[in-house]
């Protein structure tokens, strides 16, 4: 009995949920393979460049748009409830990703006659909705694990989702190459048969361990590997002519390769056992979990005066209005943050201008580098080798941008803010370079746009977790991300597509040569900057709140 009881304590540990989120992350990110089956789509249903776009539009909405899933969140892992759990969340993605992928599949395949244009949008809308579950699920988990290094644990999260384009392609090359119809059936069948083996392990602990920078660092590393890996194949592939045996031998090393967290979190449960065994060295960290971690904070520094001579000060933007408004400053600080009181501060709506800005136009990048690709002479297979590099450079930036942010607010107090207005200012300077048409200028400006587009992904819920806290994270990231599809509808229908049609001619209305995108180039590019700008804001607002709240309580932390 008592060997039974520890073998299900190993299996109920934090390192064992990690490995699951990042086994159920690599088949997530279906939303970034669009451009895969996009042409088969637009072929066989006889749409425009701007019908195909809508629907990309739609995609972009259900993918990003994860409101459901956060409020879903927080009802399942109430503490108050005895059942539920990321689990419940995971299951409602898994059923929505079987749906809407199939019915997409029933219409590039013929078994559905010609739906109307709005059926194909509602499909599109429920298969991405799908991933808001996962992502949600696995992230805000994620961020509950680790309060200490959510920087690098949302990085290890969100760059294994930017690495699933490329693993679900390479599978797509091996087993179904040149059959769109049939990797929509695969994009049906495979995430949610894999979210459904390993829902069950991904659960909240509230207990931190020494050792916790040490296997997150391992973590790193395989998602560096893994990523390295990816980038070799693709490159090979396009350099020599492979024979099917040289993509299945490169397929099973990838899938290998792809458990090493597993390897990782086993590792990590011996040694916490083994130290557990010896020395109480595991030690509670916010026993309640939905209370605000600035009442956390509070309670520990009870009693440390704060330079300015006011409690209330330690509180980011306009919360810090709102509080002093009320005589009963402790009662406030108590309380969390939920959506309706983020959204009444202008960090809120800092974010969210950030973001449709910056996610806007990267989205609205990677939904036409098919025809972006094509209107310059690259053929089919240069193209799918662009949106698998664009994977590695999604990865890039979703993992660096958490794992340097950490590292630079608990070496040099930076606060986070500072890293997204950085980076949204590169992001400017990619669309410029593509925008330009130059030779290889594609291949260059694509780098920088991945990498720029994937760190908003780590940055902007671990700056909500930071500012608003954990107790209502899922909701209010999620909200803010619904940015993401309002920009690229903008840039994608109001921009790319409208200026694409207007200079396409001939059989098809396909469009050649740097005219067809130019001009949407150089417009996302100024609005990007206007995204870096509004984030520099946000990072002069809450510089302040970073240095008195944040930094303390990582100091206190690594005191413990």
């Amino acid at each position: 009995m008592e060997t039974r009881r520890r073998h299900e304590e190993k299996l109920s540990n934090k390192w064992a949920s990690t490995a699951a989120s990042i086994l159920i992350q690599c088949t997530s990110g279906s939303l970034y393979t669009f451009s895969v089956y996009s042409p088969a789509l637009k072929s066989t249903q006889g749409y425009s460049q701007s019908t195909l776009d809508t629907i990309s539009v739609f995609k972009d909405f259900g993918a990003n748009c994860g409101v459901l899933s956060g409020i879903l969140y927080s009802h399942a892992n109430d503490p108050r409830r005895r059942r539920g759990g990321p689990w419940v969340v995971h299951l409602a993605g898994a059923a929505q990703n079987l749906v809407g992928y199939s019915l997409l599949w029933a219409s590039v395949a013929g078994i559905l006659s010609r739906p109307p244009v709005a059926a194909v949008c509602v499909f599109m809308l429920v298969a991405a909705h799908a991933q808001s579950f996962f992502n949600t699920a696995d992230v805000v988990t994620a961020v509950r694990n680790f309060p200490e290094y959510s920087g690098t644990a949302v990085g290890i999260m969100k760059g294994f989702i930017g690495l699933s384009g490329a693993i679900l392609i390479q599978i797509y090359q091996t087993v179904f190459n040149n059959n769109p119809a049939a990797f929509l059936l695969m994009l049906a069948l495979l995430p949610t048969i894999n979210a459904l083996l390993f829902l069950g392990f991904v659960r909240i602990y509230n207990a931190s361990t020494s050792e916790e920078k040490k296997h997150l660092y391992a973590l790193s590393l395989v998602a560096l590997v893994v990523a390295a890996y990816l980038m070799v194949v693709i490159i090979l592939e396009n350099i020599f002519k492979w024979t099917f045996l040289l993509h299945l031998s490169a397929l099973v090393l990838l899938l290998l390769l792809l458990f090493l967290p597993v390897f990782v979190a086993a590792r990590a449960l011996q040694g916490d056992f083994g130290i557990a065994e010896q020395t109480p060295s595991i030690v509670s960290v916010d026993e309640t979990s939905d209370l605000d971690r600035l009442e956390h904070y509070k309670k520990v520094y009870d009693g440390e005066e704060d330079p300015t001579g006011s409690d209330y000060r330690i509180l980011p933007g306009d919360i810090n209005e709102e509080i002093s408004k009320n005589d009963n400053n402790d009662q406030q600080l108590e309380r969390d943050i939920d959506l309706l009181q983020a959204m009444r501060t202008v960090d809120f709506w800092l974010l969210f201008l950030a973001m449709a800005c910056g996610m806007g136009s990267g989205l609205a990048t990677i939904n036409n580098i098919s025809q972006l690709g094509g209107s310059l002479g690259y053929n089919s297979e240069e193209v799918n080798s662009m949106i698998s590099l664009w994977s590695i450079w999604n990865f890039l930036g979703r993992f660096g941008a958490g794992f340097v942010s950490d590292f630079f607010l608990h070496a040099r107090g930076w606060a986070r803010p500072l890293f997204m207005a950085i980076t949204l200012a590169a992001l400017t300077v990619g669309h410029v370079i593509i925008g330009s048409g130059l030779p290889g200028a594609l291949y260059v400006g694509l780098v920088l746009v991945g990498i720029c587009y994937g760190s908003q992904w780590s940055l902007m819920p671990t700056i909500t977790s930071e500012i608003f806290g954990v107790g209502h994270m899922g909701t209010i990231f999620n909200t803010i991300t619904m940015a993401n599809p309002v920009g690229s509808y903008v840039f994608s229908i109001r921009v790319i597509g409208y200026i694409y049609d207007k200079e396409a001619s001939g059989e098809g209305l396909k469009c050649k040569g740097t005219k067809c995108f130019m001009l949407s180039f150089f417009i996302m590019a100024g609005a990007t900057l206007l995204g870096s700008l509004a984030a520099l804001l946000l990072f002069f607002r809450t510089r302040y709140f970073y240095s008195q709240v944040i930094l303390r309580r990582i100091q206190h932390s690594s005191r413990l």
